[in-house]
């Protein structure tokens, strides 16, 4: 038996779908999945790494190609010159620990930061700037933040709420 990982694509919102119908037929299947925080309560709080795409683990010699490819919700395995592309082990592993660091880090911030917080700019043209947290903005976890530019005026500016972390004060 050769299990080996291959990136499948969904229909257009349907990687959950698509997950459990892989599921059913006892097929392994790695969905990445990002916990959001979004502005309006009624937005899905948990959304897909990558929009349209998943991972299954497959031996394509147990498990037919037009199996996967007519399955509802697929679009079917990425494929170049009509060969499926497998993805190395160590690439998913890779992306799992990532999807983790992310999510982790994500809830701690944005439970803990309220507007007025001091905080820093980690990374991107204003990397080590101090700022003062703002908001949460709708979309891919963004957020408001206002920096001291110019004669102590503050400045908004938006970034990933990855680009920020909290000033612990003494």
């Amino acid at each position: 038996m050769s299990l080996s990982w291959y990136a499948m694509r969904s229909k257009p919102h349907k990687e959950d779908f698509l997950a459990g119908q892989l599921e059913s037929y006892e097929i392994e299947v790695f969905l990445p999945r990002i916990h959001m925080t979004p502005v309006n309560p009624r937005s899905r709080k948990v959304r897909a790494f990558f929009p349209n795409y998943l991972f299954v683990r497959v031996d394509l010699n147990e498990v037919n190609v037009s199996t996967l490819r007519w399955m509802p919700g697929a679009s079917g395995l990425v494929s170049f010159d009509g060969e499926p592309a497998s993805v190395p082990d160590p690439l998913i592993t890779a992306l799992k620990r990532q999807v983790d660091l992310l999510n982790n880090a994500s809830r701690e911030l944005m439970h803990d930061l309220k507007a007025g917080d001091s905080v820093t700019v980690l990374d991107g043209p204003f990397a080590g700037f101090e700022a003062i947290f703002d908001a949460r903005l709708s979309g891919h976890d963004r957020v408001r933040v206002l920096l001291n530019f110019l004669q102590a005026r503050q400045v908004p500016v938006e970034l990933q709420s990855r680009q920020i972390r909290r000033l612990k004060r003494p």
